[in-house]
């Protein structure tokens, strides 16, 4: 995918706030960050498999935080970088031993937290293995794009543990009868398996990739940021709630919060007037 990364642009744009130039200008190891055209991209850069270690999460987990209140950036995208061979294989050895679990866990889940907490859209892009905490990673997309060398797998029951993010995670992506097995068995499920399960939203042959990757962006983009934020915050808060209180909840905030928004005034009218609505994001 390196030729679909933006390249930086000498200077931010004027509209770019302080937290995402200050995530931007922070020197990273193992990760890289590009801002440009509302789009940030978090790749992932430890060759050749993006072994996880408790460092390069906690650097990703910073980056998140950089970005999770500015409204210049509507969406990020985490993908591999191009030299790596997988999207991750998962956490380092080193730190996955008995004395290190508490750093990792807690590395693990300011990451975690990061994802499930900015109110952006994000998308993953998948081209290769994501294994054990890649996959658990990988799985907090909120559309996952991924090619057939895409595979998928919780093997840590094999190693005598079990994976402590994804056994929260997966059941609320592919149902809980689907995730003891795929945790049970250590099993790894290709990318149409994926597909199927409803682990993967879409998969694409390799070379067309980057195009479908272009035009999911484009046409969420387009769309007003307080907008998306508010529909992602209803979708995760009622998870797991009662559906008379899930619905209550949605309502409240349609109501009282979207209804408030300039951009939901302008909505209807330019339907109506069969022209493109001109989002003030506010």
């Amino acid at each position: 995918m390196g030729d679909s990364q933006p390249e930086l642009s000498s200077q931010l744009d004027e509209e770019l706030g302080l937290a995402a130039a200050a995530a931007k200008a922070l020197v990273y190891q193992y990760i890289q960050l590009e801002v440009a055209n509302n789009v940030a991209w978090l790749t992932m850069n430890r060759p050749p498999y993006n072994v996880l270690t408790a460092d390069m999460m906690l650097e990703m987990a910073r980056a998140i935080d950089g970005l999770r209140d500015e409204r210049s950036v509507r969406v990020i995208v985490l993908q591999a970088a191009p030299g790596c061979t997988a999207f991750s294989a998962g956490v380092a050895v080193e730190d996955s031993r008995p004395e290190r679990a508490f750093q990792t866990l807690e590395a693990m889940q300011a990451v975690f937290n990061g994802f499930l907490e900015t109110s952006k859209p994000v998308i993953t892009v998948i081209n290769g293995p994501a294994i054990g905490g890649g996959c658990e990673l990988a799985a907090l997309g909120d559309i996952i794009v991924a090619t057939p060398k895409a595979r998928f797998a919780q093997p840590e029951v094999r190693l005598g543990v079990f994976p402590p993010l994804a056994a929260v995670i997966l059941p609320h992506v592919i149902g809980y009868k689907r995730s003891l097995e795929m945790i049970f068995t250590g099993e790894t499920l290709t990318a149409e398996d994926a597909l199927r399960l409803g682990l993967v939203s879409r998969v694409v042959p390799e070379e067309k990739l980057v195009d479908e990757v272009k035009t999911i962006l484009a046409k969420i983009v387009d769309q007003s940021a307080p907008v998306l934020a508010m529909a992602k915050r209803v979708l995760y808060d009622t998870i797991g709630m009662p559906l008379d209180g899930a619905l209550k909840k949605s309502v409240n905030i349609y109501l009282n919060q979207l209804m408030e928004l300039e951009d939901a005034q302008e909505g209807l009218p330019a339907a109506i007037e069969k022209r493109k609505p001109v989002w003030k994001n506010r």
